[in-house]
């Protein structure tokens, strides 16, 4: 089986790339152009009702919900995540959901804080700034404590949180709240997971620069665009 990858450049679908390159998996990355806004035209919309960006086509219908889509990756391989019925594994899937539903979350509406507050955005992003510093406080805190967060071999949640502050840095307003320093267990993670070959693979895919997670420059991907 060759997945299929509905991507867009350094958005939500670089975590299931990385995914894919770290487990070995065939795939073919098939652009959603956001410039067009693809997404949101019915071919892609028959894919994703909800028109966001990933969707990964399966033998079993395509999925999307990026969470969603890397735990049905783990159980189908095996890999980047405890084992359904070990002792690890319900602690691995609150980690994994919060980085999902509330970090990645509350991440997201300090890129388009428009969106979610029209009028009021500056109120919005300096109440969400001490929320976003306590969320990366928790991974900092969990980093390494555990054999799949920070520990010798990625998981899922590794990628996850890598590319989240890649998109702090970047994208946020990270002058403003997050500094990768401020989270020297994560940093170190981060700078790991730069010196694997799937980290580099995506790169060269997306344009994502040498150092994608601790020195993040802009994409300049060969084809689509991050926005």
């Amino acid at each position: 089986m060759t997945y299929t990858l509905h991507y867009a450049p350094d958005n939500a679908s670089l975590i299931v790339r990385l995914a894919l390159e770290e487990m070995g998996q065939p795939y073919r990355a098939t652009l959603v152009d956001r410039r067009v806004r693809a997404h949101k035209q019915a071919a892609y919309l028959a894919l994703n009702p909800a028109g966001l960006i990933p969707v990964l086509e399966t033998p079993q219908g395509p999925i999307s919900e990026t969470a969603a889509i890397l735990l049905w990756l783990t159980e189908q391989h095996g890999a980047l995540a405890p084992a359904p019925g070990s002792d690890q594994r319900a602690a691995f899937l609150k980690a994994l959901f919060f980085a999902s539903n509330t970090l990645h979350a509350d991440l997201r509406m300090t890129f388009y804080p428009d969106q979610y507050a029209p009028g009021g955005e500056a109120a919005l992003l300096a109440g969400l700034a001490p929320r976003m510093q306590r969320h990366y406080a928790i991974f900092e805190g969990l980093c390494g404590t555990v054999p799949w967060f920070g520990g010798a071999e990625p998981s899922v949640l590794d990628l996850y949180v890598a590319v989240t502050m890649r998109w702090a840095a970047l994208y946020g307003p990270g002058a403003r709240w997050f500094r990768l320093g401020d989270y020297p267990r994560l940093a170190q993670s981060a700078a790991l997971l730069e010196e694997r070959p799937s980290v580099h693979a995506a790169a060269r895919a997306e344009g994502l620069g040498a150092r994608p997670f601790t020195a993040p420059e802009a994409c300049t991907p060969p084809e689509g665009s991050a926005l």
